[in-house]
């Protein structure tokens, strides 16, 4: 397998997200910067999903992941785009590249997952271990830190909304 460039995105059969500007009724496209989205964001037990992904990690003979504030709040945002429109998509809330950039990882290898619709974190880590290319994500060796969000959206197709956001050392 050829070594992949230092940002990359992979997610479903997206090869690069060309994301919009803009989300429909959001005053900014920051991660860092407040949003205001129907939305509600969940505290998860971070510490006990980065625990999980790490023993399937180590079941594939890889490194242990650890949890980063930047890419929690990266998870949160994207999560928050996505419950935010209504749907499931890559294409939400700025480029991955300029997302990862806000959280300072410009130069680092990186990957996001998303879902929709699972009720638990088991739910979800059970569904990216069954999608081949989400599965790939979790298993990229140079991967260390993550941040993970879920944000709830009522009345919305789906009502929850996963993101996982992965970069290296």
């Amino acid at each position: 397998m050829p070594s992949p460039s230092p940002i990359r995105f992979r997610a479903g059969a997206a090869a690069a997200a060309l994301l919009s500007l803009a989300l429909a009724g959001c005053g900014t496209t920051s991660i860092l910067g407040e949003a205001e989205q129907p939305t509600q964001v969940v505290v998860l037990d971070e510490q006990a999903a980065a625990a999980a992904i790490s023993r399937y990690r180590a079941q594939h003979g890889l490194g242990p992941v650890i949890l980063d504030p930047g890419l929690v709040k990266a998870a949160s945002y994207a999560a928050g785009a996505n419950a935010g429109a209504g749907r499931l998509s890559h294409d939400l809330g700025g480029t991955f590249t300029s997302r990862m950039a806000q959280v300072g990882l410009a130069k680092s290898y990186a990957a996001e997952n998303l879902s929709a619709g699972s009720e638990t974190f088991d739910q979800v880590l059970a569904r990216w271990k069954a999608s081949p290319e989400h599965n790939r994500n979790m298993l990229i060796p140079q991967l260390r830190r993550i941040g993970i969000a879920r944000v709830d959206a009522p009345g919305t197709r789906y009502r929850r909304y996963w993101a996982l956001v992965m970069a290296g050392a």
